[in-house]
């Protein structure tokens, strides 16, 4: 079955469950719902509490299997895991704790009103509590937020009989297998070996023969966005953290970093958009004074640079007043100078984004988009100046000017767009901010400038 019928199947199947829960069928409702896997019953009671409310949710979830209940709980988004919190029992709600994967819980625990955690944590063992904690107490932003202690830990002094035999017994209650982190006396990480090496070693092989020491790392204290370039780089499942001391304190596998991943290109797209947005909230729940005030730093900043350029253009009245034309090209001229300039610099954004591009690289960068922007001018100046010329019928001298106005424009563009997300990225300021809003605000007022000084030139025409 294709994606496609699988949607549709999937839709049609959800009709159904929101039918049966109307009809207070909600035996029937259950065992529709348990012919899908946990991800698509979260989905699906995140339909049910959008399209029915809180309290057939609670119904429905209630009469799930225990075991079935704490993975879809997993996978639902935080808002509607508290909106289940608040809706069920205090046994239930440590009883879906207690069962969660370390990670899940703490994030899990992060959203929750303070009075419940409390609550939570006072009939969590002792030692849990303080682990627990001790997580909590990570900034959100660091990689000990994602991190978890549910590992495979070996000595290096194991055989590789005793080390397969402890993966079966811990196997279970960890995040992964594939990868075994070797400590050193206490808790200090000497090593890691794969269970690929240990399949294929003898018996009796020592770790500290097998385990690799030239491994890479995080420290707790690293930015997410830099752990988050690390896994790329690297392609791995799973990395160890440690902490100042190089003890290993847990490690992040890569579901945990998949969600920082589409935050941050989330976070950027909207800098780029000149949405200023900080939170998580999703669209439709967040409110329209919010998404306002997301919104209108740039919008204003945009609306005074557009003041400016109609001051500059005021300025130029006299030309304007002689040749008035030359009114209609300015907006092509201002329109094709923030394209190009946001083609350069998205590139140039996604390119640091991804490692390709590093700020030592500016000048290749400057030259690269120089020669580009002498091609797009030439090919474009052409095409307007045909324009203007022949389907216009405006002098040569016209066409002349908006065609050189047009090589200049896109040069000038091409090197802002290129150069100033760099130029932000080494002053510590997010390259997203110096898209689309910054250099349609900057080309426009230099367009409008350098078209109307080159018109008075080859006009003649005294300012």
């Amino acid at each position: 079955m294709d994606t496609d019928m699988k949607t549709q199947q999937f839709d049609e199947d959800v009709d159904k469950i929101l039918g049966l829960l109307q009809e207070k069928s909600y035996f029937k409702a259950r065992d529709e719902i348990l012919k899908h896997n946990e991800v698509d019953i979260g989905e699906i009671l995140e339909e049910v509490l959008e399209s029915l409310g809180v309290e057939k949710t609670i119904i429905i979830f209630r009469m799930l299997p225990k075991d079935v209940s704490v993975e879809v709980f997993s996978h639902l988004p935080s808002d509607d895991q508290v909106t289940i919190v608040h809706g069920i029992t205090d046994r239930e709600i440590s009883y879906i704790i207690e069962e969660l994967d370390f990670d899940d819980k703490i994030d899990v625990l992060e959203e929750l009103p303070a009075n419940i955690v409390d609550k939570i944590l006072e009939n969590t063992p002792k030692e849990e509590r303080k682990l627990i904690n001790t997580f909590l107490n990570y900034p959100d932003t660091c990689a000990g937020s994602l991190m978890t202690p549910d590992y495979i830990s070996l000595q290096e002094t194991m055989t590789v009989s005793e080390a397969m035999a402890h993966i079966k017994h811990e196997g279970m209650d960890s995040e992964t297998v594939y990868t075994c982190y070797v400590k050193k006396g206490g808790r200090k990480l000497d090593g890691i070996v794969s269970l690929r090496a240990l399949v294929i070693a003898d018996d009796d092989m020592k770790i500290s023969e097998l385990m690799n020491t030239d491994y890479v790392y995080v420290n707790v204290y690293d930015d997410q966005e830099e752990v988050a370039e690390t896994f790329k780089k690297y392609g791995f499942l799973a990395i160890p953290v440690v902490d100042n001391e190089h003890r290993l304190v847990g490690i992040i596998t890569f579901d945990d970093i998949l969600e920082v991943i589409e935050e941050e290109t989330t976070e950027d797209i909207q800098r780029m958009a000149g949405v200023m947005d900080d939170s998580d909230t999703e669209y439709l729940d967040m409110g329209v004074f919010r998404h306002a005030r997301n919104r209108i730093p740039w919008l204003v900043f945009m609306n005074i640079s557009a003041m400016i350029t109609g001051t500059i253009i005021l300025r130029f009245e006299t030309v304007l007043a002689q040749v008035i034309i030359l009114v209609s090209y300015l907006p092509l001229l201002m329109s094709t100078g923030g394209n190009t300039g946001s083609q350069a610099a998205t590139l140039v954004i996604r390119g640091m984004a991804v490692d390709d591009i590093d700020l030592k690289d500016a000048l290749k960068v400057a030259w690269k988009e120089f020669r580009i922007s002498i091609i797009l001018g030439i090919s474009l100046s052409i095409l307007n100046m045909a324009k203007v010329v022949f389907i216009d019928g405006q002098k040569v001298i016209i066409g002349f000017t908006v065609a050189l106005s047009m090589i200049i424009i896109v040069v000038f563009a091409k090197l802002l767009g290129s150069l100033l997300p760099m130029a932000a990225k080494k002053l510590g300021i997010d390259p997203a901010l110096m898209a689309n809003p910054m250099i349609s605000s900057l080309t426009d007022m230099f367009s409008s400038v350098t078209f109307l000084l080159i018109a008075s030139l080859l006009l003649g025409i005294t300012l």
